[in-house]
């Protein structure tokens, strides 16, 4: 958990670099580019100098997939999650973020307690995702309920308003994952599971992976770009996942992470 958290701050995922690097490319804006290349330095910087890529090290956000044929002994799975944040985040100098109560706002000191969300997998093994996630794209954010009747138009009409609400503070390029279906709580949660997926894989389904396509399209159509300062690299790619819901229901979640999109795992 300790190496997860610094190795995530510190070193951004080759995915997220090729993608710089593809919308470099394509990118008609000067300031774009040259913001993009500044993103690629900065990402450089970072991972030779062993710091943090962002000065926002996020909320630790980790995802458990437990096999049912592992037996947790010495102690609770959480307590260790939440020791090796504490670990992580001390010794790798990231920026303690976490209040320990919303209201009254005293700092934990040591950026826990993490966000942990476990599912229980077929298998022998644990394998544990971290993916820290800063203030400002995290509060760009929104869900919705839609009804029914509103259907794909819908959908895409609260995506598309959601990333042009935000602007340029979640700071593009971003990614955005989008839950639908589900309950209130489960398209949310689907909305941050779809930021964990490699970047720019599409859907293995069909007409979801032609819906991301048409999103990434519109999104980038926008004219925020870079940073906010325009051009037509606002948004990454769009990663889309759902879930059976209520017949009277059509819950929609956005999530936007920022160019930072962070996220490292293992095996145990």
């Amino acid at each position: 958990m300790a190496r997860l958290c610094i190795e995530a701050n510190y070193y951004l995922g080759s995915d997220v670099i090729r993608a710089f690097e593809r919308s470099r490319e394509e990118e008609s804006s000067l300031t774009g580019r040259d913001i993009l290349k500044q993103l690629l330095l900065n990402a450089k910087i970072a991972a030779d100098d062993r710091v943090p890529m962002c000065q926002d090290t996020g909320f630790a956000v980790v995802f458990l997939d437990l096999g049912q044929g592992v037996r947790i002994e010495g102690g609770s799975l959480y307590d260790a999650v939440n020791e090796g944040v504490r670990k992580g985040y001390t010794e790798g100098f990231l920026r303690k973020s976490i209040v320990g109560h919303p209201l009254k706002r005293i700092n934990t000191g040591d950026n826990t307690p993490a966000v942990i969300h476990t599912r229980v997998v077929p298998g022998d093994s644990l394998k544990i995702t971290v993916a820290p996630k800063g203030g400002g794209s995290e509060n760009m954010s929104a869900i919705r309920m839609l009804k029914p009747a509103e259907g794909l138009d819908g959908v895409k009409k609260f995506v598309l308003e959601t990333v042009k609400t935000a602007g340029p503070n979640p700071c593009p390029p971003i990614v955005v994952g989008v839950g639908i279906g589900g309950t209130f709580e489960k398209c949310a949660l689907l909305a941050k599971e779809a930021l964990i997926r490699e970047l720019g894989r599409p859907s293995p389904l069909p007409e979801i992976a032609a819906l991301e396509k048409d999103l990434l399209d519109e999104i980038n159509s926008l004219g925020i770009g870079p940073q906010g300062l325009g051009g037509r690299t606002t948004a990454l790619a769009v990663h889309i996942e759902i879930y059976p819901c209520h017949i009277a229901s059509l819950p929609v979640a956005v999530n936007i992470n920022c160019h930072a999109a962070r996220h490292k795992e293992a095996v145990l």
